[in-house]
């Protein structure tokens, strides 16, 4: 049964980076861990690979009605791609195992990304609820907007990196604030930026030698393609200004969930 539910999460993953050009990756990773029974870590190079694989797709779909704005994601790219790939090659592979304990609670690298996630959810769930969210306002200028552009694009790909997740709701304001890109245009450029950042951060992991379930891996992607192609054709009748605050709440409870689950069940 909860296959069937991994892969139906598949299909609102890809849904939703149709809809709003971020968002569904951060349920990636919880979909593959605690539905379909990968570790927390490979969990991570999966949703790199997924997320990058369906938000190309998307990126495709945009850059032929002329949304991809080229020169400001190469911008972007050049901080996020370094910090991704070196995240990716060098840092998350020197994190031992096991780091320390606190009481009977054991803190591993399984669960430090977990928490991290968890954490990243709430983050990301507070902005998508907050009313007057800035990223879905029209384009205010800024005398700081590439220093700003350049900054998220670093912080992205760490992020990237370290968790796996596209970062598109980090993306789109920077891109909207600090570029001061159209919200549709923005979401376009996100989708690219998106799909170079997480393939790339997937080759750091194929280099460190890491071992990929092939078929389970394509399989899940396959379901994740079908919900682009929803989530694209569905922009066509609702904005994504529209879905972003229920999927807010929603991504609050899933990272209230993962933490009560790994913080209070886990030490019991």
């Amino acid at each position: 049964m909860l296959h069937y539910l991994g892969y139906l999460a598949a299909i609102f993953i890809g849904m939703l980076l149709g809809v709003m050009g971020g968002g569904g990756s951060i349920l990636t990773v919880p979909a593959l861990v605690y539905l379909l029974g990968v570790s927390p870590v490979l969990s991570t190079a999966y949703s790199l690979f997924i997320v990058g694989s369906t938000a190309l797709v998307g990126a495709a779909g945009y850059w032929r009605r002329g949304l991809v704005a080229v020169a400001t994601a190469l911008q972007f790219l050049g901080p996020s791609l370094a910090a991704v790939f070196l995240t990716r090659r060098v840092l998350l592979p020197a994190v031992p195992a096991r780091l320390f304990a606190l009481g009977d609670l054991v803190v591993t690298k399984d669960l430090l990304v977990l928490l991290g996630f968890a954490g990243l959810m709430v983050v990301a769930a507070v902005a998508m609820i907050r009313p007057g969210n800035r990223a879905d306002e029209p384009p205010a200028a800024t005398r700081r907007g590439r220093g700003r552009v350049l900054g998220m694009g670093a912080a992205v790909g760490l992020l990237t990196g370290l968790v796996g997740a596209g970062g598109g709701f980090l993306i789109i304001p920077a891109l909207v604030l600090g570029a001061r890109l159209p919200m549709a245009q923005a979401v376009g450029t996100s989708l690219a930026i998106i799909a170079l950042n997480s393939l790339l951060g997937f080759a750091g992991d194929l280099g460190a030698g890491r071992i990929i379930d092939w078929p389970f891996l394509l399989s899940f992607l396959a379901f994740a393609l079908a919900g682009i192609g929803l989530g694209s054709w569905l922009t066509r009748f609702i904005p994504g200004t529209r879905l972003r605050p229920a999927f807010g709440w929603f991504t609050l409870a899933m990272g209230a969930f993962i933490l009560v689950k790994e913080l209070v069940f886990r030490a019991t």
